[in-house]
């Protein structure tokens, strides 16, 4: 090893720290993480441009904003980033490999690492990029046939031959089939057998509600507030109301990349973790961030649909306003990022309840194996004055009153009473 390895860490160079020197910093101040990269003396990132996709949401943003402010430059890479125009698209480059990493549903990496989202394929997931921000949008015609939440609309739905109401998701494990499921559910509306539910890719929600192809569909922003401001729409609930800061979108990849590239994926992470903080550190940030994305090269959508939700402020469209107290996040003192294994187990549970999945997987594997706590730490320890949970478990409570905490996953996927 050279003498300048051996050197102690308070003299290393700083273009050498912001370079990317996690796997030094994740070894001495995580033991067990040290990378057999490293080991054979090199930290560099294998990788110098990662090309990173995603889809035009709000929760792209950290993603955006690590490459528009080069925040990625700190650690050595480029991001090169990709728009896409469906998840599906996403999830077919990603097992490709033409493109390295993506802004994607949580959902989605766990159903393509279980086979109920393609053919099976062992997937990574570097860290979480946000939490809440996600709603479902029910049309006006469905508000004049008296649903204005999910008690009035399974009046509607009951007084009508099944399958009469369409409802959209954006992709069939994802996260918001799995909000638009579970609300349903909980107002007693069957999601397979009462309505039909279909995908639609998040841009194109406006334009087919607008058309009469859907009464309702659960997305991310700014697409429901789009609804509102067509005058097509409003917000029947959010996704934090269904579970306070659920976990939302992850910075996912394929394991094999991950394998040939851990400096690369930990520079990213590093890097995207960075943009997370600079973005939740003030309202100004937040602002200038909606203002970023709301650009033809991004989200393509007039400001006035990203900010407001995006600094907390809701208008529900048929006279309800709030400022939320679990709007987007993408920091908050490094709570949202890590990745916890019970986020990732719970998305398991639902697509074992409604029959994505033919039998119960090993749940706390499964996550073990896809969460790559390892790399996040040594990202982590690359940024700085990032706080670490005490535990990979969290616990929550959902709107049904049911506690979800990890603990007892298959027993938790086979307790409720509706399902498939």
């Amino acid at each position: 090893m050279t003498q300048e390895k051996k050197a102690p860490m308070s003299s290393l160079s700083r273009r050498r720290f912001i370079a990317g020197t996690a796997a030094l910093g994740g070894s001495m101040l995580l033991p067990g993480f040290m990378n057999s990269v490293w080991a054979a003396g090199s930290d560099a990132p294998e990788k110098k441009e990662i090309r990173v996709g995603f889809i035009p949401l709000t929760d792209c943003a950290s993603v955006v904003m690590a490459a528009v402010n080069k925040f990625d430059e700190k650690y050595g890479i480029k991001i090169v980033l990709s728009k896409e125009a469906s998840w599906a698209v996403v999830r077919d480059k990603l097992v490709s490999g033409e493109l390295d990493a993506a802004h994607v549903l949580y959902g989605l990496i766990y159903g393509l690492q279980a086979g109920a989202a393609g053919p099976q394929h062992d997937m990574a997931m570097l860290m979480t990029l946000n939490n809440n921000g996600q709603a479902i949008t029910l049309s006006n015609q469905m508000k004049q046939a008296g649903a204005t939440d999910g008690a009035s609309l399974k009046k509607v739905v009951d007084a009508s031959a099944k399958g009469t109401y369409t409802f959209a998701q954006t992709f069939p494990t994802g996260t918001h089939a799995m909000w638009l499921y579970y609300w349903l559910a909980n107002a007693g509306i069957h999601p397979f057998n009462d309505i039909r539910n279909v995908v639609v890719p998040p841009p194109q929600m406006v334009v087919n509600m607008k058309i009469g192809n859907m009464s309702g569909y659960c997305v991310g922003e700014p697409w429901n507030q789009r609804a509102i401001i067509d005058d097509i729409g409003f917000t029947a609930i959010t996704s934090q109301e269904i579970w306070p800061d659920h976990p939302e979108k992850i910075l996912g990849t394929t394991a094999s990349w991950v394998a040939a590239n851990p400096n690369a994926a930990r520079a990213l992470t590093a890097a995207v973790l960075d943009a997370s903080r600079w973005i939740d550190s003030t309202d100004d940030n937040r602002i200038a961030t909606a203002k970023t994305i709301a650009g033809r090269a991004y989200v393509n959508s007039a400001v006035e649909t990203i900010q407001g939700r995006m600094l907390g402020s809701y208008d529900n469209g048929i006279g309800r306003k709030w400022q939320d107290a679990h709007a987007m996040r993408f920091f908050h003192d490094g709570q949202v990022n890590f990745p916890y294994l019970s986020d990732g187990m719970w998305f398991l549970t639902q697509q074992k309840r409604w029959g994505l999945l033919d039998k119960a997987p090993d749940y706390l594997a499964v996550a073990q194996k896809v969460n790559r706590i390892d790399i996040y730490k040594q990202a982590a320890a690359a940024v700085g004055g990032i706080n670490l949970p005490t535990s990979a478990m969290r616990s929550s409570t959902l709107m049904d009153g049911k506690v979800w905490d990890g603990s007892n996953p298959a027993a938790y996927a086979d307790s409720f009473a509706m399902k498939r």
